[in-house]
């Protein structure tokens, strides 16, 4: 397991800044209309999170990644505000499944705002709830609390789940290294007994056949 610990200490390694700089483009990128189906924001986000290890990366990274996904859900409320329902028909939501935007849209009718800050749960749906809640005509100053909300908390989940992955990680390398030389000194002792419980079985077929 030691390429992982490799591969997460180099990342780890990486200048902070350029860390920030990708995932906050990617996390923009992932929560803009549709563009979260070509930007792997959100596994970014988990795999830059691994590199999480103190409170003021954490906070740091808390700030940049929310920031972004707020940008990218306005981005995507004022192009629903821009275009309307016509985004249903566009090649965009057709590759998505419009399925899917009908979906972020029975949300809205039934949940409101609320369904803004759930959707960012939701795979699929979240990333077309804010250009549906735009065409839908929902107010921005309804819109723009809820969609706080929900950055604010996912962006908390997400860098908690990373960073503690990376941390468990090595945890479980540094465990296994030491597993492996128990392992090999209990495979030892096995492999002697059993080295000389045959010798015994040969020599006492020898002193039989003599006897014989």
């Amino acid at each position: 397991m030691s390429f992982l610990t490799d591969a997460l200490e180099g990342l780890a390694g990486l200048p902070q800044p350029a860390v920030l700089a990708v995932t906050g483009a990617l996390t923009l990128a992932e929560c803009t209309l549709g563009v979260g189906f070509l930007a792997p924001g959100e596994s970014a986000l988990l795999l830059a999170s691994t590199t999480v290890t103190s409170v003021p990366r954490f906070l740091v990274m808390w700030l940049v990644v929310s920031v972004c996904a707020i940008a990218g859900d306005s981005i995507g409320y004022h192009l629903g505000r821009r275009f309307g329902d016509r985004l249903r028909d566009s090649r965009l939501v057709r590759k998505v499944g419009r399925q899917h935007w009908d979906k972020a849209a029975e949300l809205l009718r039934t949940r409101g705002a609320w369904a803004v800050f759930a959707a960012r749960f939701m795979p699929v749906v979240r990333t077309l709830v804010p250009a549906s809640a735009g065409a839908s005509g929902m107010e921005y100053r309804r819109f723009l609390p809820a969609s706080i909300a929900g950055a604010v908390c996912w962006s908390a989940l997400h860098i908690g789940i990373g960073s503690a992955a990376g941390a468990s990680a090595k945890y479980i390398e540094s465990v296994f290294n030491g597993a492996m030389w128990v392992l090999l000194a209990i495979a030892v002792v096995i492999g002697a007994v059993v080295v000389l419980r045959r010798r015994r079985q040969a020599a006492d077929t020898r002193e039989l056949e003599e006897v014989a």
